[in-house]
């Protein structure tokens, strides 16, 4: 499907960003890192992606605002758009040259998500999605995996940095979803999570704690790719509560069980 006049705006500012942050990893060993939290680096390739994304979605869609990682929320003179972008989802593995990182893009309009865009400049793979159009990973339409038992899921997972709240609660809900599936993976980059959710790499996800920009684009394409998507207790409150659960149907609803069982306490254990 041709992309729209929106979607090739967002896809225009990716690329470039994406060759930006590409040139970077190449010289990953040269990088100015500096600590703005625990274990949460920031390096001088992130604030470079986020001037080149700045400059690009305002001179291709004046007026729009923008809820950025490092700007933080830009007031547009449109109240109804809003760009939330995410210049480098997986600093972590960039910094460590770990080819898992990603440019994530997502248009909020009246305040319902209806397009997001997902690439990682390591392995040129873009995932895009647009509401009511589908989604395509490298314009090949993608949908999550017909997977309907957790016993056979592989599941994607975050796991709480150092100094993050709710690393026991973490491990509770980790040990859940070890017993009752095929196999649990922490990839480290939330985005890519739930775009590798979308297309079938990963049958489920969940995390905690997680920012709107490490969500929003991924949350599209999921939906857009047949995948179920709310936050940990069930509703549709992701981005303001930052937890996450994704999964086909099935598989979203065993998942979310494990997780809210696992938060009531060990001594209500659910079974998928």
């Amino acid at each position: 499907m041709p992309a729209s006049a929106l979607m090739n705006v967002m896809l225009a500012a990716a690329r470039k960003a994406a060759r930006s942050l590409a040139r970077d990893f190449g010289e990953v060993e040269q990088l100015q890192v500096s600590l703005k939290g625990p274990a949460n680096f920031v390096s001088a390739a992130d604030h470079r992606a986020e001037e080149i994304l700045h400059a690009e979605l305002v001179r291709g869609r004046p007026g729009y605002g923008l809820l950025m990682e490092e700007r933080g929320e830009v007031e547009g003179a449109d109240r109804t758009h809003r760009f939330i972008v995410d210049p480098l989802d997986g600093t972590t593995n960039f910094l460590h040259g770990i080819p898992h990182f990603a440019i994530s893009i997502a248009l909020e309009r009246e305040g319902e998500l209806v397009a997001g865009l997902i690439l990682n400049p390591a392995t040129h793979e873009i995932f895009t999605a647009e509401r009511g159009k589908g989604a395509f990973l490298n314009d090949r339409r993608i949908r999550v995996a017909a997977r309907t038992e957790i016993a056979d899921a592989v599941i994607g997972t975050g796991i709480p940095h150092s100094g993050r709240p709710a690393h026991d609660l973490y491990l509770d809900e980790l040990r859940a979803v070890m017993a009752a599936s095929a196999g649990v993976r922490r990839l480290g980059s939330a985005a890519l999570d739930l775009a590798w959710t979308a297309t079938g790499r990963l049958d489920g996800f969940w995390e905690s704690n997680l920012r709107p920009w490490d969500l929003a684009a991924g949350i599209v394409v999921l939906r857009e790719a047949g995948g179920y998507v709310s936050d940990a207790e069930g509703k549709d409150a992701m981005l303001a509560r930052g937890s996450v659960v994704a999964g086909n149907e099935p598989i979203h609803r065993r998942l979310l069980k494990l997780v809210k069982s696992a938060r009531a306490g060990p001594d209500r254990a659910a079974t998928p």
